[in-house]
């Protein structure tokens, strides 16, 4: 098999393509819990915090020597993302849950269409 042959074969392949999709689709959605945690979440926190210690920014925190606000703003950042990743996915599996949600058996009707179908394969 020729290797264009070949590599085609692997790159249109289901999985390849649904990934590049998942990994696309994913940047773009980092994107947005990125700005959501940066532009709306951390500033309506820490802004009371940072007036009420005096400070105007979190990365010019220091304790002496040690700028300890760049690695206290990240800690933040973290647990921001994380909590709002959380709550998205799990905002996701419950509506997953309720989609999946189906009668686990036949409904009244289809009983009844199947005891007709029953007592028509009965008579001669």
């Amino acid at each position: 098999m020729g290797f264009v042959k070949e590599f085609k074969e692997f790159a249109l392949k289901g999985n390849i393509v649904d990934l590049a999709v998942a990994v696309i689709i994913g940047a773009a959605f980092g994107a947005i819990i990125t700005s959501l945690v940066d532009d709306v979440i951390t500033p309506l926190l820490l802004t009371p915090a940072l007036n009420a210690v005096g400070a105007s920014d979190i990365g010019a925190l220091k304790w002496g020597a040690v700028k300890y606000g760049s690695f206290l703003a990240a800690v933040i950042k973290f647990i921001m993302v994380a909590l709002v990743l959380f709550s998205v996915i799990k905002g996701l599996n419950k509506f997953k849950k309720k989609e999946e949600a189906a009668p686990s058996g036949p409904t009244e009707t289809d009983r009844l269409l199947m005891e007709i179908r029953d007592e028509l394969r009965r008579r001669p």
